[in-house]
């Protein structure tokens, strides 16, 4: 959409939810009526000094209008259950089966999401310690998760975070398989 388009769009917004008539908008900002008809349905490109006005007249800095106006350009990534990677990870040596869930992180990683399945054949039990935080949400099964010095009763539904630089993992498997989701974010 042309910014004069957007810019319009915004100012109309503002003037209705201001509950604010054309006309009483124009004679506040200094500006024909006719003029901002034409700046609202983006038919006319407003001076700086224009949109100042009408800024100030709706209550707004400039920088608010143009953060109104900002295009988003987020992302999306779908990663279907068929394309998810198995993934070699410290635990799988264990018996623990890890998928990666999201794996376009663009150029910097913020953040590993994995779903990770373990059961009773694994009878040991590996530490691990890492940069970042770790949210685990427990899907299936208990599990007595060491942190540090402390042990955690995790069971399905649960939802555990911590510091990843702290020693952590699995201490004992209370039922015969437990799977949740480990998602360790690295920050800035």
């Amino acid at each position: 959409m042309p910014l004069e388009k957007r810019i319009g769009e915004v100012f109309k917004q503002l003037r209705v939810d201001a509950n604010l008539t054309l006309a009483e908008l124009s004679v506040g900002a200094g500006v024909s009526s006719a003029m901002l008809s034409r700046i609202e349905n983006g038919m006319a490109t407003a001076s700086l000094d224009s949109l100042e006005r009408l800024c100030l007249a709706l209550g707004i800095g400039l920088s608010d209008l143009f953060k109104r106006i900002d295009r988003k350009k987020g992302t999306a990534q779908l990663v279907k259950r068929s394309e998810q990677m198995e993934v070699v990870r410290v635990g799988t040596k264990y018996g623990y089966t890890y998928k990666l869930l999201s794996y376009d992180k663009g150029p910097k990683k913020l953040f590993d999401p994995f779903f990770i399945a373990m059961d009773k054949k694994s009878q040991s039990y590996p530490r691990f310690s890492h940069p970042g935080t770790e949210f685990i949400y427990m899907l299936q099964g208990r599990v007595e998760y060491r942190f540090g010095e402390f042990t955690y009763l995790l069971e399905p539904g649960d939802a555990f975070t911590f510091s990843g630089d702290v020693v952590h993992g699995p201490e004992k498997l209370l039922d015969e398989t437990a799977k949740f989701l480990s998602i360790i974010f690295y920050g800035e």
